[in-house]
């Protein structure tokens, strides 16, 4: 297994919507502490151990509907990649106990299980996007575990919104859709974006604004032609952009020059994407 094998399967690109995540909850719970970078590398080890059983569980499926997929074309074997996806899961775990403590353990201990029970059992059942949902609302509760995270609830509940978004989308990468489905996500998006901005003007309503023109585009495009790529384009948008709804809830919470930092982080997501796919 090459490194580009090993990035291919764990979506790496994708990757760059976590640190938001930790950094959107460490802000909400009172700021950024030095157990922030830590818990950043662990959500980051958690999601792709999380991509790489995803491909593993979906092997059999993507040997037909996508076989160009690591596992499917020989590239990596089934082995290799629950092992990985095994390993990462539990170094994620690890690191967080490390940077956070028992009461980060607390909160990544059950966001495994639930990336785990989504890849094996809820992705096709109508409880899937419900169940990726809380992975990524619990990745930001994971961040804002160094203090009190009942601060960091709303700003939890707004990232699994867009989420649900993204993961709706998704089940129809492959086949397409109606214009019913992107113009439903693209209320909800215009809608996170507002709450995310708040009420009064500043860097959070900027980096809303940016995060749901990006997103948005994107879905107005599957509306109007719901096919397969334009789809598939809406879904990775919906996780390239997310770094934007992040920044605008650190930079609500008080911290704008981290929410400005996090947001930066889109236009990378958006140029590595077009080397690795991160859907």
């Amino acid at each position: 297994m090459s490194l580009r094998d090993l990035a291919e399967l764990v979506r790496a690109p994708a990757a760059l919507s976590v640190p938001g995540d930790t950094v959107a909850g460490a802000a909400a719970s009172g700021g950024p502490r030095p157990s922030t970078p830590g818990l950043i590398a662990a959500s980051v080890c958690l999601y792709w151990g999380g991509m790489a059983a995803n491909d593993w569980a979906d092997r059999e499926l993507d040997a037909t509907e996508r076989p160009e997929r690591p596992i499917p074309s020989g590239r990596v074997s089934p082995r290799q990649a629950l092992l990985t996806a095994a390993g990462l899961t539990a170094a994620g775990v690890g690191i967080a106990a490390l940077a956070g403590g028992r009461k980060a353990a607390a909160v990544a201990a059950p966001l495994a299980a639930a990336v785990w029970a989504y890849d094996l059992w809820a992705k096709n059942t109508p409880a899937g996007p419900a169940v990726m949902a809380a992975c990524r609302g619990l990745d930001v509760l994971l961040g804002a575990s160094g203090g009190r995270l009942r601060p960091a609830v709303p700003a939890a509940l707004t990232v699994a919104a867009h989420t649900y978004t993204v993961t709706a989308l998704s089940r129809h990468e492959v086949h397409g859709t109606t214009p019913a489905l992107p113009l439903t996500t693209l209320a909800g998006t215009v809608a996170l974006a507002a709450t995310a901005a708040g009420r009064r003007p500043g860097p959070a309503g900027l980096l809303a604004g940016w995060y749901a023109a990006g997103y948005g585009r994107a879905q107005a495009r599957a509306a109007a032609e719901p096919t397969a790529s334009n789809v598939r384009a809406a879904v990775g948008a919906g996780i390239t952009e997310l770094p934007g709804l992040q920044g605008a809830l650190t930079a609500k919470a008080g911290s704008p020059a981290y929410g400005i930092a996090v947001a930066l982080i889109a236009p990378l997501a958006r140029r590595l994407a077009r080397k690795v796919s991160p859907t």
